[in-house]
């Protein structure tokens, strides 16, 4: 079936009208008004809503800044003088920053004015008791009475200049984050000390006085408005502090990565695991990764990225990225003992460069290997100047302990983050420990030492590696250094395009939309937004006969060669002939096809060769005929040659290239490509397209997620098929993060070529997708860090106009380095697209490892069951610092309980109303309460938060923090004692239903009378055709049709993504369930509903278990 078949069929089955404008009365009414006219809905009301390119259109003048730089060498004068091999030593400025002078870093940037914090600045953060103590101590000599000072705080020494070196250090920070928001500079680093994530608001700790950080993110949130912060803290130490001073507000994420070793890594605190998530507004803002196994290295901090901060902050959109950089996560740091290279620095910064308009900040925070310390933070300063990631190998699997916090982190925050709603779930009860599929949280927490010591030592307290380890460690470091490439082309980006590819055209069909000006329009979207004088314009040259025969049989090339030929003459055999082709394979041909086939073609061999001769680093070509359709022996679907194939082929054999990334997100499946790489391990094939269980073009299998490669390619095809209309940015994203990049950072690939096609855009005609121009962009910024920054995207298809010159250009502009406009990612992603990605994890999991995070979760919270080792007193959280926020602790009273039973009894009854013989009702169960049985509630603390729902216990036999304060006195509380499970057996029944649906759905207005007829629950589905039809199916509460659900063919499911339709009742149970709530509900509207299902079933009147 032709795409110009499947776009008219898919007009005539449309039920809910969309933009179907041809495309030239699309682009003159996006031309001539700011936002697009109008959409038709199906209720008759004219919807008007804001122009889809806005965001795209203000791009324009947003062109990469300078990078900023601030330090002061003053700062070497902070040293600990009585312990002269303290590790916090001057030769961690100094060596930074000779190395990144050495790489010529320092003279690239626009150095930044220092200045000192304010009192007023540090008073946003800490009590004035706190910075008098400091003051006190400048220009102090009596290093006995320093000492003796510093021996009250936990690691820490002072210097008589320390007060005015953390003044600078807090002031330089300050200044940087102003400077970047004020957008004087694009982005900007900070090469300060003493570091600063520890200094808590009364108490100086860890090396740090002042926190640096904390004081930078209030100033941008109080003096320059900010709104949404996200703080990375990277540093191998919990930045304990930072956390405690944004614990309940919602405008800052802090999110950190660092070693805990279930509490027995210092600071040794119960807050830095991952349950302590945020209290009240800023619930479900705070992310603590801990590390709890030592090596931990590349593979493991990237899962982290991928899995978790690249999702959440994409929906969170922050304003400003402020990164605490610790480099004690680095190799050889004896704090530390992790295994990070100084490589991955930069990948995992240029990976935060695609949010906040760029605007991202790194400051110095520890690090005590002063050679990975040095290399660490000058890639990282490299990589905010633009330069291109080192390569890093092959990456192994994320270890099983990583894996092990990255999902306990996405179950405490799924409930707060569209981003982690793709995983599935089970009920608690049907827990397996065998299971694979399973993740179980646990809360495991082995600190059994004191809270606080009443002196901390002061000297010998670093720890002090052998030479033999430190020779190790310097071979290791010798050894990455001189494997990492670092190089930077003379040209960021180089462009090719021509005109004459214009002349292949449709003669029989002039409004074709594989239309000559596509490439015009983009051509000309790049000049309008001054573009091409900042890219390296390539000569255009064909491919020749040999070229073209790397991928495509002699008898195509004669055969294409011969047609084109005769239709000079445009005989009616040719017409004949063409026109059969173009209903057979989609594809039309022209005078002028081969010849600019032929062009297209060459001009991406112009972009290799540029880009792989390191004359630029990445490229852009602009070409047609689209090629990726194009078998070796056919034209198909637009296509001619194929020339992602032609160029791939091409670079293996002039370039000795051994992994090559091919990823296509036209939205149509690139057969043609997948075809001719299918057995070669040397290209990785990746695809994001509809497939629509095969019926969306090109209408084949072999675009279904099972197809692996065969051969020596097993493994290296990926195909990610969409099996509904609609996708758009929100589920793109989430196959880059789950699939796309974990996929390709374990292949490495040594060059990365996208087959661009664009319709999957807003707007195309054919697609039926909503990706934004900007998440384009924003797609190319992922890829960017790949294969030494050598991507090459090169069009394919993309019908709209409008939306293919936005797009391309977005993706030529984040390649220049320049910023991108925020992306809309905050609606939930589709159960469809959900589904789709989890058939990909489940056929690509045995050949990527590195997909290991497709778990399901108990649906109930279940985090209050702690397990805890070791001894830790009850009280000591408080003890530590006034400062920390409250450990979450259980609490309930008795006025809870008549409440708990009234909840209880309407979930008892809604169990027993769908039972035939329901006399059970009737009967009289009497529930006895005591101190040692249990029951599921959620319930708030002390402060108002709602910690983890969880089964509660009597407390008095669990020792440690989990116990609360308030019960640690005399007076022990009452604990309602009831089982599900006890209640189901005195009621006869083997099995119960741990369902807890909503009282309160807002969708219930969408519930309308039952129709005549009624309902009759042995109906089949509408659309099934099988033996099937009748086996689970669920009816629409808006209409009343009848469809499978979801362990058949998912019908009910499309229907309510169609139709917006979101209340379904089920026939098997008589359940109601909400898709826009994921969640079963109950309300005394679906009483009519439930009781004509009821009766259909049983034939008697279901009890109104509502009238109470």
């Amino acid at each position: 079936m032709s795409k110009n078949q499947k776009k008219s069929e898919a007009r005539t089955a449309r039920k809910s009208p969309r933009l179907n404008q041809d495309i030239a009365s699309l682009e003159l009414e996006v031309k001539q008004k700011p936002y697009i006219h109008k959409l038709r809905h199906q209720k008759k009301n004219e919807v008007f809503i804001e122009d889809v390119y806005e965001k795209a259109q203000n791009a324009k003048e947003m062109v990469r800044g300078n990078t900023g730089l601030v330090y002061d060498t003053r700062m070497v004068n902070h040293r600990c003088l009585w312990y002269p091999s303290h590790q916090e030593c001057p030769d961690r400025f100094m060596k930074t920053l000779d190395r990144c002078e050495e790489l010529g870093l320092v003279e690239r940037c626009q150095l930044v004015d220092v200045r000192l914090a304010t009192e007023s600045e540090l008073l946003t953060c800490h009590t004035q008791a706190h910075i008098d103590r400091l003051k006190e101590t400048n220009n102090n000599l009596d290093l006995d009475l320093m000492e003796q000072l510093a021996s009250e705080y936990d690691a820490i020494y002072i210097h008589p200049e320390t007060y005015k070196l953390a003044l600078l250090s807090a002031g330089c920070t300050i200044q940087l984050i102003h400077e970047v928001c004020s957008s004087t500079v694009q982005n900007g680093m900070a090469i300060v000390r003493p570091p600063g994530h520890h200094a808590m608001q009364n108490e100086f700790c860890g090396y740090c006085f002042f926190n640096n950080v904390a004081l930078a993110t209030r100033h941008a949130l109080d003096i320059l408005g900010l709104r949404r912060i996200l703080v990375v803290d990277w540093d191998v130490h919990h930045g304990q502090a930072t956390q405690q001073m944004f614990y309940n507000d919602p405008r800052v994420v802090y999110f950190s990565i660092h070693r805990y070793e279930h509490g027995e890594f210092w600071p040794n605190l119960r807050e830095s695991d991952f349950d302590y998530i945020g209290e009240g507004d800023g619930a479900g803002y705070n992310f603590n990764i801990p590390l709890n196994a030592i090596g931990m290295g590349d593979a493991d901090y990237l899962a982290i990225f991928h899995q978790l901060l690249l999702p959440m902050a994409s929906e969170f959109q922050p304003e400003l990225v402020i990164v605490s950089a610790g480099y004690d996560a680095a190799v050889g740091c004896p704090e530390g003992e992790m295994s990070v290279t100084p490589a991955c620095y930069a990948h995992l910064i240029s990976s935060l460069k695609g949010l906040a308009s760029g605007k991202v900040a790194v400051i110095l925070e520890g690090g005590y290997c002063v050679r990975s310390l040095a290399e660490g933070a000058a890639l990282t300063l490299r990589a905010l100047l633009g330069d291109p990631c080192p390569n890093l190998p092959p990456l192994s699997v994320p270890c099983l302990s990583i894996q092990e916090s990255i999902l306990n982190c996405i179950y405490s925050h799924r409930r707060f983050w569209q981003c982690f709603q793709w995983q599935g779930s089970y009920l608690a009860r049907d827990r397996d420990p065998e299971s694979d599929s399973q993740h179980w949280p646990e809360v495991l927490y082995k600190y059994g030492g004191p809270a606080r010591l009443e002196v901390y030592p002061t000297r010998d307290c670093c720890p002090v590696q052998s030479q033999d380890t430190r020779d190790e460690i310097n071979r290791t470091l010798d050894h990455l250094v001189a494997e990492t490439k670092l190089f930077k082309t003379k040209h960021d980006v180089c462009f090719v395009y021509d005109v004459l590819m214009m002349e292949h055209k449709n003669l029989n069909d002039t409004g074709h939309p594989e239309r000559p000006h596509r490439i015009l329009r983009i051509f000309e979207k790049h000049l309008e937004y001054n573009l091409l004088n900042r890219l390296l314009m390539l000569q255009s040259r064909s491919a020749s006969r040999e070229e073209l025969l790397l991928v495509h049989e002699a008898s195509y090339l004669r055969e294409m060669e011969e047609l084109c030929a005769s239709m000079e003459q445009m005989t009616d055999d040719v017409k004949h002939q063409n026109s059969v082709l173009e209903k057979k394979n989609s594809v039309y041909i022209h005078p002028k096809s081969y010849a600019c086939a032929s062009l297209a073609a060459g001009c991406l061999l112009q972009v290799v060769d540029s880009v792989l001769q390191g004359e630029s680093r990445a490229g852009v070509a602009v070409v047609r005929p689209p090629g990726h359709h194009a078998e070796s022996y056919q034209a198909c679907g637009f296509c001619v040659f194929n020339n992602v194939s032609v160029a791939a082929k091409y670079a293996i054999k002039n370039y000795d290239l051994k992994r090559i990334l091919i990823l296509d997100w036209d939205v149509h499946h690139g057969n043609g490509t997948q075809r001719i790489f299918l057995s070669d391990p040397k290209v990785l094939y990746m695809s994001i397209h509809r497939y629509d269980r095969g019926t969306f073009f090109p209408c084949s299998e072999d675009a279904a997620a099972t197809v692996v490669g065969s051969a020596a390619g097993v493994g290296f095809n990926v195909n990610i098929p969409w099996n509904q209309k609609g996708m758009g940015n929100t589920e793109y994203a989430a196959a880059f993060h789950q699939v796309v990049l974990p996929i390709a950072y374990q292949f490495a690939p040594e060059l990365v070529l996208v087959s661009a096609g664009f319709d999957a855009a807003v707007g195309d005609p054919l697609g039926g997708c909503k990706v934004s121009p900007e998440a384009y962009g924003l797609m190319t910024s992922w890829l960017a860090p790949l294969a030494m920054g050598r991507v090459i995207l090169c069009l394919e298809g993309g019908y709209n106009l409008t939306s293919i010159s936005y797009a391309m250009t977005e993706c030529t502009k984040t390649l220049l380095g320049d910023p991108l406009p925020p992306v809309d990612l905050h609606l939930p992603i589709k159960q469809t697209a959900a589904a789709d990605i989890k058939a990909v994890l489940i056929a690509q999991a045995k050949h990527w490892p590195a997909l290991c995070f497709n778990k399901t979760f108990p649906k109930e919270d279940v985090l209050s069951e702690m397990k805890i080792e070791g001894t830790v007193a009850a009280t000591s959280m408080n003890n530590e610092s006034a400062d920390k926020p409250p450990m979450p602790h259980l609490n309930i009273n008795a006025k809870d309980n008549e409440s708990d039973l009234q909840e209880l009894e309407l979930k008892f009854n809604s169990v027993m109303s769908f039972s035939k013989d329901h006399s059970e009702v009737e009967q009289v169960m009497e529930l006895s309460l005591n101190e040692h049985n249990t029951i599921t509630k959620q319930v708030p603390n002390e402060n108002g938060q709602q910690p983890s729902s969880s089964t509660f216990r009597d407390e008095s036999s669990q020792p440690g923090p989990s116990q609360s304060s308030s019960t640690s006195g005399g007076s022990k509380q009452m604990i309602i004692s009831i089982t599900l499970d006890n209640v189901l057996k005195e009621l006869g029944m083997d099995e119960g239903f741990a369902v807890h649906p909503r009282h309160d759905c807002p969708h219930l207005p969408a519930v309308t009378a039952v129709p005549p007829s009624g309902i009759n629950v042995t109906s089949p589905c509408v659309e099934c055709t099988s033996d099937c039809a009748t086996v689970e199916n669920w009816i629409c509460l808006t209409c009343y049709t009848i469809h499978c659900g979801r362990v058949v063919n998912e019908h009910m499911l499309l229907h309510s993504a169609e139709l917006s339709h979101p209340i379904v009742l089920g026939f098997v149970d008589l359940s109601v369930w909400c898709y826009h709530c994921d969640s079963y509900i109950e309300s005394p509207v679906l009483y009519e509903a439930k009781n004509a299902a009821y009766m259909s079933k049983f034939g008697e009147t279901m009890p109104n278990i509502y009238s109470k």
